[in-house]
């Protein structure tokens, strides 16, 4: 006979009290043995001989079995692992993870009953007390929670001046009467406009938030981009270098292998020569020794007379043998050609890293402020203590001993090296030609119409709109570079190694002219 679905849950809510700890209600979790033969939760049993201790004796919690001393507490393995697979044998509970008080199996609860302090399943919950006393919530455990802790009864009001949940004996007999209370739903609408009121602010701020999170994850995307961009550019740079070392290479080795060609050629001529003269000195070296052999006396002197005088070289100097001059492999030559390869190559390294190298960059005359001199070559620019009295110009500074260069850049990329004194102050930059002449808008680096590199006070500053950056240039020789197109006016010291100092960043609307500055005690001198 197939048992009932009822008798099955009997049967089950018998095993689950026969696997409960008599002292946490709940399901044996790691279970120990009395030595009197009662089990009880590791943990739960641990804690009664705890409060036990120092009272003479501990004593069984279930029969009161009495001991002197603690009693061991050895692990019961064949309950533990019963208790595991009922465990594991349960059916999964709802998503509150709260079980019906009343049914004898494990059945979801759906709502609970504050009044009560129980929790029920769809059919208890049809059979509960409908009163209005019995107030039903989401299912819950936590009923202790919602209770006057003095009082124990259900938290119905709400005192502001205690900021306190209270229940009616605490309003009428408690320590809150006299207070001005408020119903819970009350003071929970109220808490919950002031709620929403920074909820009114704080969602503008996490907005604003998210805005800079994608402004962060825009630039980082933007890094990523000018990384690759960057890494693809250096590879093409350093492929493009070895592709024009390796021409070079061969360049030379067939310059070199030409040259010995050549040279080679030369020689073995020259060689065969002088084995075709050997050759005849052999012949003429037989011939005499085959007349010293001789006995008779009048045929030595006959064949003296035939060969006029030949073997006659006594009172003449022996003359060496000269080697025609012709080329040699130059070392120094191939050197210089290697050097001036090489030469080449950084030069259109440099064309490609900084841009084209201003080489005709002159001062403009007609810009320099009477307290400038100018050299021959409008090179270097000098402070001048008196005035030199140049000829008015609507261009020439007024205010500050100041000279932009004649020409200026509208576009591209170029670079061009400076030198500043030891002594005095002085700037270096650009600046665009619309700069005021006079005034303090004139000073280069104190506007948006100029960036400057400026020594003052023997410390050194990036200027730009009156904002200035430390920097520590270690050397007073600098080069300049500008990408128009990219907005970057970049400042390297020239050093060994060559060291960037700052880059200033803009969108550049006029045409930049280097610019210079100096004070009566400093110069300044264009490299390039």
């Amino acid at each position: 006979m197939i048992p009932s679905l009822a008798s099955c849950g009997m049967a089950a809510a018998d095993l689950r009290d026969e696997l409960s700890c008599s002292i946490c209600l709940s399901i044996y979790t790691d279970p120990v043995m009395l030595p009197c033969g009662h089990n009880f939760c590791r943990g739960c049993i641990g804690r009664v001989l705890g409060t036990q201790e120092g009272s003479g004796g501990y004593s069984c919690p279930e029969c009161r079995a009495e001991y002197r001393e603690r009693p061991a507490l050895p692990r019961n393995r064949t309950l533990g692992n019963i208790a595991e697979r009922f465990l594991s044998a349960q059916p999964e509970p709802g998503e509150t993870g709260i079980l019906c008080t009343y049914c004898d199996s494990p059945v979801a609860a759906v709502k609970s009953c504050e009044q009560c302090e129980t929790s029920l399943c769809d059919t208890h919950l049809h059979k509960h007390n409908k009163s209005v006393r019995h107030v039903l919530t989401e299912p819950t455990n936590s009923f202790m929670e919602k209770k006057c802790s003095t009082h124990r009864k259900i938290l119905e009001y709400y005192c502001p001046e205690d900021s306190a949940c209270v229940c009616v004996s605490c309003c009428l007999a408690g320590g809150h009467r006299g207070h001005r209370v408020e119903l819970l739903s009350e003071a929970s609408e109220k808490k919950k406009e002031k709620l929403r009121k920074v909820l009114e602010k704080l969602s503008p701020e996490r907005e604003e938030t998210e805005r800079g999170a994608q402004r962060l994850q825009e630039r980082r995307r933007d890094v990523a981009e000018r990384a690759a961009g960057e890494t693809e550019r250096v590879t093409a740079l350093f492929r493009d270098i070895r592709e024009e070392l390796e021409a070079l290479e061969k360049r030379l080795l067939s310059n070199i292998s030409r040259k010995k060609e050549k040279l080679s050629l030369q020689l073995t001529e020259l060689i065969q020569q002088l084995e075709i003269k050997k050759d005849e000195l052999s012949g003429k070296i037989r011939h005499i020794e085959e007349l010293c052999n001789m006995a008779a006396p009048l045929t030595v002197l006959q064949e003296q007379l035939e060969s006029d005088g030949a073997a006659d070289t006594e009172g003449r100097e022996t003359e060496g043998i000269k080697i025609p001059a012709f080329g040699n492999l130059n070392k120094g030559l191939i050197s210089e050609t290697l050097l001036t390869g090489l030469a080449g190559i950084v030069t259109g390294i440099k064309g490609r890293i900084y841009g084209q190298e201003a080489t005709d960059l002159v001062l403009d005359i007609n810009t320099a402020s009477d307290y400038v001199a100018l050299s021959e070559d409008r090179k270097t620019a000098s402070g001048s203590e008196t005035a030199l009295c140049y000829p008015h110009t609507p261009e020439r500074f007024i205010e500050y001993a100041q000279v932009l260069s004649s020409r200026s850049f509208p576009s591209g990329r170029h670079y061009w090296e400076v030198e500043g004194s030891e002594s005095g102050e002085w700037d270096v930059g650009a600046a665009y030609p619309s700069i005021e002449r006079e005034g303090d808008d004139s000073s280069f680096g104190d506007n948006i119409k100029s960036w400057s590199l400026r020594r003052l006070n023997d410390k050194f500053t990036v200027v730009h709109d009156s904002i200035k950056t430390p920097v520590s240039p270690s050397c007073r020789r600098f080069r300049i570079s500008l990408d128009y197109e990219a907005g970057h006016l970049s400042f390297y010291e020239l050093s060994e190694p060559i060291r960037h100092l700052h880059t200033f960043t803009a969108s550049f609307t006029e045409p930049l002219h280097p610019a210079f500055y100096m004070d009566c005690e400093g110069w300044v001198r264009i490299c390039s």
